[in-house]
C-alpha cells in the first residue's frame, strides 16, 4: 500500500477524532501501519502553541499538512482529525499529500452542541469563542468529499473510508 492521507473534516464535536481512532484500530488490526495526527493533540503538542487568529490558523494548517504528507512519504496511512473549516486548507493537503481522500463528518450543528464535551459550543454561545468553526466562524463544508460520515459511529463510512486509504 502507498501512503495515504485521510483528511476527516467536520465541525467540532462532529465525531472525526471518534471515527479516525476507529478506522486506525482497524487498519493496525489488518497489518496497516496507520498513525492519528489529531488536530487537538497536534496544538498541544507544538511550542509555541498555535491561537486561533486568522494567521495563526492558516499556519497551523499548512504545518499540518506538510506534516501529514510527510508521513505519508514514508508509506503510513495517515488519518488526520481535525476542522480545517476552510476549503483551501484541505485543498492545499490534497495537493501535497501522494494520496488524498476527504472525509466528510457531517454532524448536524445543534448535534455537536449537545454532545461538546469541552464546552466549545457552549463558550461560542457566551462569546468568549467568538472564533468558533459553525458558530462565530464559517465552516465551508467540502464540495466533493470521497467520503461522508453521518458522525463518529457511522459503520458505513468506516467501511468506505477503509476502503479508500487500502486501495
Amino acid at each position: 500500500m502507498s501512503g495515504v492521507v485521510a483528511w476527516l473534516t467536520g465541525l467540532p464535536s462532529s465525531g472525526k477524532s471518534t471515527l479516525a481512532r476507529r478506522a486506525q484500530a482497524r487498519l493496525r488490526a489488518a497489518g496497516v501501519p496507520a498513525v492519528l495526527l489529531d488536530g487537538d493533540e497536534i496544538r498541544r503538542a507544538l511550542v509555541p502553541s498555535p491561537g486561533y487568529a486568522h494567521a495563526e490558523r492558516d499556519a497551523f494548517y499548512e504545518t499540518l499538512a506538510r506534516l501529514a504528507a510527510l508521513l505519508a512519504s514514508q508509506g503510513l496511512a495517515v488519518l488526520v482529525a481535525s476542522t480545517a473549516h476552510r476549503r483551501a486548507y484541505r485543498r492545499r493537503a490534497r495537493a501535497l499529500a501522494p494520496r488524498f481522500v476527504e472525509v466528510h463528518v457531517a454532524t448536524p450543528p445543534a448535534e455537536c452542541e449537545r454532545r461538546d464535551a469541552r464546552g466549545l459550543w457552549a463558550a461560542a454561545r457566551a462569546g468568549t469563542a467568538p472564533l468558533l468553526p459553525g458558530a462565530g466562524l464559517a465552516y465551508e463544508p467540502p464540495e466533493a468529499p470521497e467520503v461522508i460520515a453521518l458522525g463518529g459511529h457511522d459503520e458505513a463510512a468506516l467501511e468506505a473510508l477503509l476502503e479508500w486509504v487500502t486501495r
